[in-house]
């Protein structure tokens, strides 16, 4: 049976509810949806999409190296946008974030009515963890 263990770090934000902020399951690793906050201040990145998704990708990798995962290792990402006008600009700014992986990563993308903290982007991802 696999071992399931929360993972938590000080470089991301804090979970602002009931969950962690990712959970590695056996070589794999999960990481809960990150929006842009400022993990000393716990405050939404000033800006628009571009920040607010450079925020939001900062903190799900300073999550994934708290998880000894890295962006390398991501298999699958999942955004969500508030705005799927947004799309091109988001994907610029993730295509940079992935430009030093070997690979990249399935994905779907989705437009949703409301984020937490009304807030313009979030991710999730699941990942490998390294050995």
């Amino acid at each position: 049976m696999s071992t399931i263990t929360s993972v938590s770090t000080p470089n991301a934000p804090s979970a602002i509810g009931p969950y962690s902020q990712a959970i590695k399951a056996g070589e794999f690793v999960f990481v809960s949806g990150c929006i842009p906050l400022v993990p000393s201040t716990m405050q939404i990145v000033e800006g628009g999409i571009e920040e607010q998704a450079t925020q939001a990708l900062a903190n799900l990798e300073a999550v994934l190296e708290a998880s000894s995962s890295s962006v390398g290792k991501v298999v699958k990402t999942t955004v969500f946008l508030k705005d799927m006008g947004d799309f091109a600009t988001v994907n610029k700014i993730y295509e940079e974030f992935f430009s030093s992986s070997e690979h990249k990563p399935a994905r779907s993308a989705v437009e949703v009515a409301r984020l937490p903290k009304d807030v313009l982007f979030e991710i999730e991802c699941i990942a490998v963890a390294s050995k």
